[in-house]
């Protein structure tokens, strides 16, 4: 069967600017500045450590690795605070779910942290919907690098040509284009111009359809998916 697999912030759920004001604040208390503008036309599609490496890289800053563990570690902690209690996913991601895995198998890559991903799915109602999940801390490199989705779509047991990422990033598409993924490119933090060229264009998740897949995928998916 065919799959779709999903970034996760800026796409299923609304973090990044959490992520960006989290960011912010512990920055922030070591003297450093970082501007929404630079956060997201710079830094965006990394993870915590990988964008405190370029920041210090662009500014100056020396920082060995267990600064950066510190630094990365602290941001974290801070991240779950804000997020305690809260529902962080857009309004239509559980609807978009429901109706593409009755049709697709489901995944998430994603730059964030593992238990992060999943303690918002779970606050969300949407524990154990996904068979795989695939955060940073699940693999060597992350996105640009390709390794996100092609863990996902081996643990799926799915080709990539026959599976379709959907990605709010240029960082994003091109680590699933580098995995041989189709691309979906949804509008939630840059325009369809700053996206890298994907397969196709969406405003938000509630516009993603079968259809718009199938096409994509060039092949229409296998009929409905049998409970088990």
């Amino acid at each position: 069967m065919p799959a779709v697999v999903f970034d996760f912030d800026g796409v299923l759920a609304d973090t990044e600017r959490v992520h960006l004001a989290v960011t912010q604040d512990v920055y922030r208390d070591r003297g450093w500045s970082l501007s929404e503008a630079d956060y997201f036309a710079e830094y965006l599609g990394y993870d915590d450590a990988e964008l405190l490496k370029r920041f210090a890289a662009d500014r100056g800053i020396v920082i060995d690795d267990d600064g950066i563990k510190t630094i990365v570690d602290e941001k974290f902690g801070r991240f779950h605070e804000r997020l305690a209690g809260g529902d962080a996913l857009y309004p239509g991601t559980r609807a978009c779910v429901a109706r593409i895995r009755e049709r697709f198998q489901i995944a998430i890559a994603s730059g964030a942290q593992h238990a992060d991903i999943v303690a918002i799915l779970r606050t969300g109602g949407l524990a154990g919907v996904f068979p795989v999940i695939v955060g940073i801390d699940d693999v060597e490199h992350g996105k640009p690098a390709p390794d996100p989705y092609e863990k996902a779509v081996m643990l799926l047991g799915v080709p990539p040509g026959e599976a379709v990422a959907v990605e709010d990033s240029r960082w994003g598409i091109a680590s699933a284009r580098e995995a041989g993924l189709r691309t979906i490119g949804v509008t939630t933090n840059y325009a369809s111009t700053s996206l890298g060229g994907p397969d196709a264009v969406i405003g938000s998740i509630d516009e993603l359809t079968v259809e718009l897949i199938e096409r994509i995928l060039g092949t229409p998916a296998l009929g409905p998916r049998t409970a088990t």
